[in-house]
């Protein structure tokens, strides 16, 4: 059995990794990195966030293809298989794994391939799938090992017609239709992406509203648009059993209701990747999800050993992920400038996407703050009117006196972009934080940047008419 020995030990080569591991190594430190994988980039490149962001993209560009009059002149609409869709996110993989190598291997890391078991604090064993052995010793740790679709006891997850969101990535065929139970954001993106591919869905929720920490109106217009991509809601509902045959499933609910589909995709939920870590060797447990406590530096109740990314659970960001690690690195070599994850911009990859910075309505009426409303709707806008994509809006909350931004929720093409101009103002200092910056601001033309100052000065309009009134009403 070989030794080696390091500063810090990565366990997980994801975003959370990945950051953490470039961070250290900048500042000195020896560092290493285990995967079970030999290619790096974690379940974020190889199983998650990446393919399935590949793949909505190649399902939205032909739903662009086939709604397009310019392209209904020369021929017939045209619709292509899952599998079709899923190979356009090979060569996006092939690309991540290949920049991801060629970073840790200019910042010198080295990554040893193989399953991380701690033996204590200070070591761990890795084992290859080949079963060989080789220990490591490090000053620190750092769990970075992500998470993986919960699957409950009594679901046959072995049946060829029962999937979850790792797995649905292997399906062979277009399904005419599919069950999705879970409309969380999992659960929605995959409603987007297999309407689009012409699959009537039934997308079963366990909830009074999708997605409920969303605003209640972004809320209520993603059910709208789902539904007229004939995607069929089903509000508060709970499966009793999963029944399997050869020719599908049937999922029945608690309601008594029964569906058949010829595919289940599985999305209610995901747990921290901690089991057989050996955590009990060094006094550390998972939550009942596998996810561990950490404090404001991520470390755990062991203070060598840190946690990042998914496996900690809120935000589940790879962007966020990713800058966890890096405050965690930070804070193992005691930099002055250490990086706090605040303010997460959260990106939703539904058709059309979603995205949101800050408070929401609901949150700032429970905690009593007064604010405003600007919007922007996308059909007012030239840029929205070129591309064709003109459903969608953005949202400025603001508070009635200060002008200060609160809240930013932006709905439609682009929102996941869109949304980081709002969180850049949000984050500045003074008078630079209010919807004023976006009235003094020139915006180019055509942009859907531009939303912002119309949204701003539709917000702005509406205090003013507000305070005119009183005033009137004052003589």
């Amino acid at each position: 059995m070989t030794d080696f020995s390091y500063d810090l030990v990565v366990i997980g080569s994801g975003p959370a990794g990945e950051g953490a591991a470039i961070n250290a190594v900048k500042q000195g430190l020896k560092v290493a990195v285990v995967d079970e994988r030999a290619l790096p980039g974690g379940n974020c490149t190889h199983l998650g966030t990446i393919p399935s962001k590949a793949l909505r993209h190649s399902v939205r560009r032909m739903m662009q293809y086939n709604n397009m009059p310019l392209f209904r002149s020369i021929g017939e609409p045209r619709w292509f298989s899952f599998p079709e869709m899923m190979s356009a996110a090979d060569d996006v993989i092939t690309k991540q794994v290949e920049g991801r190598t060629k970073g840790y291997a200019r910042n010198r890391v080295q990554i040893h391939v193989g399953r991380a078991k701690f033996l204590d604090k200070t070591k761990i064993l890795v084992t290859a799938k080949d079963g060989k052995t080789l220990s490591i010793s490090s000053k620190f740790f750092l769990i970075a090992t992500g998470s993986s679709p919960y699957r409950p006891d009594d679901i046959d997850f072995n049946h060829p017609c029962v999937f979850d969101s790792d797995t649905i990535l292997g399906l062979d065929s277009s399904p005419r239709n599919i069950i999705i139970y879970g409309a969380g954001v999992i659960g929605c993106e995959y409603a987007s992406i297999f309407s689009g591919l012409d699959t009537r869905v039934d997308l079963v929720n366990t909830r009074e509203w999708l997605m409920s920490f969303l605003d209640d109106e972004i809320s209520d217009a993603l059910s709208y648009h789902l539904r007229d991509l004939n995607v069929m809601v089903r509000h508060n509902e709970e499966y009793e059993r999963v029944v399997t045959n050869e020719s599908g499933v049937m999922l029945e609910l608690k309601s008594g209701k029964r569906i058949h589909a010829e595919a289940l995709l599985w999305c209610n939920g995901r747990s921290g990747n901690t089991k057989g870590l050996g955590l009990e060797n060094v006094g550390l447990q998972g939550d009942e999800r596998g996810q561990l406590a950490v404090n404001d530096d991520y470390q755990t109740a062991v203070d060598n050993i840190y946690a990042v990314g998914d496996v900690i659970g809120w935000p589940s960001l790879a962007g966020a992920a990713y800058d966890q690690g890096r405050a965690a690195a930070s804070h193992m070599c005691k930099m002055d400038d250490q990086y706090r994850v605040k303010d997460v911009a959260t990106g939703i990859w539904t058709i059309p996407e979603i995205s949101f910075v800050g408070k929401n309505e609901s949150e700032l009426t429970e905690q009593k703050i007064p604010y405003e409303i600007g919007r922007a709707y996308f059909k007012d806008t030239a840029r929205a009117q070129i591309s064709g994509e003109e459903v969608g809006m953005l949202k400025i909350l603001f508070h009635q006196d200060t002008l200060e931004i609160l809240g930013i929720h932006c709905f439609g093409a682009e929102a996941a972009e869109i949304i980081h101009i709002g969180q850049a103002i949000m984050n500045q200092r003074g008078d630079a934080n209010t919807i004023k910056y976006s009235l003094s601001t020139t915006f180019n033309y055509p942009t859907m940047a531009e939303a912002y100052r119309i949204a701003s000065m539709n917000g702005l309009n509406r205090v003013r008419r507000q305070h005119r009134v009183f005033e009137e009403k004052q003589r």
